[in-house]
């Protein structure tokens, strides 16, 4: 009798334990997942690229004039696009650096992306934006690059672009410069300041889209994937970036 009631006490056990499982699995599955981090619309790509004009300045620069198709939109540009010194390509040993000592300027009117370190240039890599790199981002959907002090709020090495770091735009001063424009009225009293703002590189296949200087982005700042890669292992969240025209 002891031997059958301790038989369907391990029974009973062994059922509460499988219920309990279960239960445990079930509340798993239905459990949210937590929120993807926030990168830009996937943009269609560009089509029907020409170079409409291009020569040397006299400091040896190439100047090209360039016309794509992008969704229902036309457009065409002039970009000055400088070589990138040799001195530059120096191997680096990312574990070496100190991210702190770190900082990165994007220069728009030049088209490059540098990266500092200890206040002295060890990389230039090409880079796009958006259609409109000269002008200043004022509001969400204009596809303008912000310019200022910025710093990088999260990376992302699985990226649609390759790899993606987003900026803290908007920040105080983006704030307080999208409210001017608002109270003077210079930008509508429904418009939104946008977001989603950061480094990245391309789809697979992309980069003689960011050689041949077309600003695909939304606003973004874009540089191939090699690039990104390596620029990648050179910050950390935190690293100050400045953009400037």
């Amino acid at each position: 009798m002891n031997h059958t009631n301790r038989g369907q006490k391990i029974l009973l056990f062994v059922f509460l334990t499988l219920c309990v499982f279960a239960d445990l699995q079930t509340h798993a599955q239905s459990r949210p997942k937590p929120p993807a981090k926030p990168e830009p619309a996937t943009e269609p790509h560009p089509r029907n690229y020409q170079v409409l004009e291009e020569h040397k300045d006299r400091d040896g620069n190439v100047v090209r004039t360039i016309q794509y198709d992008q969704g229902n939109h036309r457009i065409r540009e002039t970009m000055v696009i400088r070589n990138i010194p040799p001195s530059l390509n120096k191997p680096i040993n990312p574990d070496t650096l100190n991210k702190d000592s770190v900082m990165i300027i994007v220069s728009k009117s030049r088209f490059v992306v540098e990266v500092y370190y200890k206040r002295k240039i060890v990389r230039s890599y090409k880079a796009v934006f958006g259609p409109k790199p000269q002008e200043n981002k004022i509001m969400a959907g204009d596809r303008c690059t912000p310019e200022g002090w910025f710093t990088i709020q999260s990376k992302n090495p699985n990226s649609k672009y390759d790899k993606f770091m987003l900026l803290n735009y908007p920040n105080d001063s983006s704030l307080a410069r999208f409210n001017k424009l608002k109270e003077t009225g210079k930008i509508p009293q429904n418009a939104k300041i946008g977001g989603d703002v950061g480094i990245h590189g391309i789809w697979k296949g992309g980069d003689d889209m960011i050689e041949k200087g077309v600003c695909w982005t939304d606003g973004c700042v874009a540089i191939r994937n090699k690039d990104m890669d390596e620029l990648f292992t050179f910050t950390g969240v935190g690293t100050r970036v400045y953009i400037k025209k």
